[in-house]
């Protein structure tokens, strides 16, 4: 089984905030949580795949430039996107398919927007998934708080299918790269 790790949109000014953006929730523990994950897909000989979004600081500068806190391997691929969705005018369909990826590890920002259309996007372009439960992260709305948002998102796409493929939410301790999605099909 060929696997990548996804890191969506894990940017220093959307996750630190900026003067109208407040901060991702519990950032610190993300980025520590994106760090466990990149050296367990390291020494396991997986791709890191990071995702950009330039609206992020106007794709430009150190806003938009992943986070100073993690640590990007020098083989990781880095992709900017200019839509919410990962797959949508990017290269990032084609990069899993010529590599025979069929599992994915997911994480980043924010929950309810690049993750949730990457975590169903992939499922319908026949990938399963893997959301990192513990490894994504959001702001406030102005009707749910962050913490709200994430647990929501995390018991809805747990177990979200299109027909062959589907995502299973697990936490950063988990052994995400021995995934056992064959087990409910």
């Amino acid at each position: 089984m060929k696997q990548t790790l996804l890191i969506i949109d894990a940017q220093q000014e959307l996750m630190e905030g900026n003067k109208e953006e407040q901060g991702v929730f519990e950032k610190e523990k993300i980025v520590n949580n994106i760090n466990t994950v990149i050296e367990k897909a390291i020494n396991e000989n997986i791709s890191v795949v990071f995702m950009r979004d330039l609206d992020v600081s106007n794709g430009e500068g150190p806003g938009f430039q992943i986070h100073r806190d993690i640590k990007v391997p020098s083989t990781a691929i880095i992709i900017d996107k200019a839509a919410t969705n990962s797959f949508y005018g990017t290269p990032l369909q084609e990069h899993l398919i010529k590599n025979n990826v069929d599992h994915i590890v997911i994480m980043g920002c924010k929950t309810e927007h690049c993750i949730d259309t990457a975590v169903r996007t992939a499922t319908i372009n026949h990938f399963d998934v893997t959301l990192v439960g513990d490894g994504h992260s959001t702001s406030d709305s102005k009707n749910l708080s962050a913490k709200q948002i994430i647990l929501h998102h995390n018991e809805t796409l747990h177990g979200h299918y299109n027909v062959d493929n589907f995502s299973l939410v697990r936490n950063t301790n988990d052994d995400l790269f021995k995934p056992f999605h064959n087990n409910y099909r």
